[in-house]
């Protein structure tokens, strides 16, 4: 099993980086955390490090009503939220790379019926929100 949906877009990063927003967001998403590597590989490895990388976002995602049916099915599933979304660019690429979590990974791990259904619903609409990304 993959545990990620990635997709290239001809996008420079930061259109790439709102387009995923606005596409989360058109699926209910909303992002709780970001986490900016290629800044915090500057700030503590240095700007050589940081150029190997690249751009490198982390979003965390977050559909409040999946979350919540989750995590009154099996409190322990917060341990695996919010669902990472990942936008990088290579340091020489001329395409950035959107990749979501596959929720079914999260699902691998409990044997809650209600815990599958969760995921499923949140695979389709993250994988919803990558083909509206491909399609725009």
């Amino acid at each position: 099993m993959t545990y990620a949906h990635t997709i290239t877009l001809p996008l420079p990063f930061a259109e790439a980086v709102s387009r995923v927003r606005e596409a989360l967001a058109a699926q209910g998403f909303g992002i709780l955390s970001e986490i900016d590597v290629h800044a915090t590989f500057a700030a503590k490895l240095g700007e050589e490090s940081a150029r190997a990388l690249g751009e490198f976002l982390i979003l965390g995602a977050c559909n409040p009503s999946l979350s919540q049916r989750a995590l009154t099915v099996e409190p322990e599933m917060g341990v695996l939220l919010p669902c990472n979304v990942v936008v990088r660019r290579g340091a020489d690429a001329t395409s950035t790379t959107v990749q979501t979590i596959d929720p079914q990974t999260m699902a691998e791990l409990s044997s809650a019926p209600d815990v599958r259904a969760v995921a499923d619903e949140a695979d389709s609409r993250l994988r919803t929100a990558l083909t509206a990304l491909e399609a725009a």
